[in-house]
């Protein structure tokens, strides 16, 4: 398994992240057992957690994740050979259950913390991750920004120098964000320059073939500054699999099961996932392959976060690394992106 740098720091982590947000929803104790056990024997030592996990998120089973992780951990024995990294949740998506509205306030962002160190059982977290911002910015799909100049939220400046006390006393060894806009990141690392706090060593924002706006602004950032992608949703929540393009979904599929899943369903995302599953199958790949690999091969990517909720398309997640693209192959999807440019925001 290849691995790349995680930012500026000493960690090395698998170009594969084992994502983990249907455990606890879509996935037993014993299925995230046999996922973990598998994942880490193939190589991947990268494992993405989140406060608010599982997801669709409900107070009957938030932090089943983390403590899924957590018991595997200690049953294991395995904390020093794995890069661990989990969130602390921005305010709103219906999260009223947690913290009374989990906000990034100095107080609310070590309340977190300690509960997912209690949950994951350990004394640190590798990559703790900022969610969501705490004030309005365009992710989760929002397009069209409306600058609301009497918003009340809270300061870029509050949130860092809380995570940097928790960098000082050894509780997480490194900051991350996450659904993050270019202004934002810059703002975080002209604050960590400016007071000499930890600086953001990775930023995780959807990317995949549907929704490559990652490159318009956030690639320059990524390179740049060394804050590489951790690129979430690969397969935009399965669509890329082909599975949702015939008359009849999957019974389990995530999109059938829940309808918030709504992001790459449009006409737009069908018809252009149409034309990536038929380029897949001309060049003797699965769908999932050409999307993951597809992935795997930007040079802005840090680590591809997979997801699964069998561990055939767990395995073949994890085998996407060994998969290289001809430039024949790579040529036609910047062919069809012309076509299809960013038909999912």
């Amino acid at each position: 398994m290849e691995t790349r740098k995680l930012g500026q720091t000493d960690l090395d982590v698998s170009l594969i992240c084992l994502g983990t947000m249907t455990w606890g929803q879509q996935n037993s104790e014993p299925e995230a057992f046999e996922q973990l056990d598998y994942a880490t024997s193939a190589g991947v030592n990268f494992i993405d957690a989140a406060e608010m996990y599982p997801v669709p998120p409900r107070a009957e089973t938030q932090g089943l994740t983390e403590s899924y992780l957590g018991n595997w951990l200690a049953r294991r024995g395995r904390r020093d050979d794995l890069v661990i990294a989990s969130k602390v949740a921005g305010p709103g998506n219906g999260l009223s259950y947690l913290r009374n509205g989990p906000r990034l306030t100095r107080a609310h962002i070590r309340e977190a913390c300690e509960a997912s160190l209690t949950r994951l059982q350990t004394d640190y977290i590798d990559l703790y991750q900022v969610h969501w911002p705490d004030r309005n910015a365009n992710f989760f799909g929002k397009l069209g920004y409306q600058h609301k100049p009497d918003e009340q939220f809270t300061p870029i400046e509050e949130t860092l120098g809380a995570l940097a006390e928790l960098v000082e006393e050894g509780k997480i060894r490194h900051v991350g964000l996450s659904n993050e806009t270019p202004w934002g990141t810059m703002e975080y690392l002209r604050l960590a320059r400016e007071r000499d706090w930890p600086r953001p060593v990775s930023i995780q924002n959807p990317y995949n073939l549907l929704n490559r706006s990652f490159e318009v602004g956030m690639a320059e950032v990524a390179h740049r500054e060394q804050v590489g992608l951790l690129a979430y949703s690969p397969l935009a929540f399965g669509m890329l699999t082909g599975k949702y393009l015939a008359d009849t979904w999957p019974a389990e599929g995530r999109l059938t099961l829940f309808e918030r899943f709504s992001r790459y369903t449009s006409d737009r995302g069908m018809a252009a996932t149409r034309a990536y599953v038929e380029l897949a199958h001309a060049h003797g790949l699965t769908p999932t392959q050409l999307a993951l690999a597809y992935v795997n091969s930007r040079s802005f990517v840090t680590s591809n976060i997979i997801g699964a909720t069998t561990m055939t398309q767990l395995k073949e997640n994890v085998g996407s690394a060994e998969v290289v693209l001809s430039d024949e192959v790579l040529d036609a999807i910047e062919a069809l992106h012309g076509e299809h440019t960013f038909p999912c925001p």
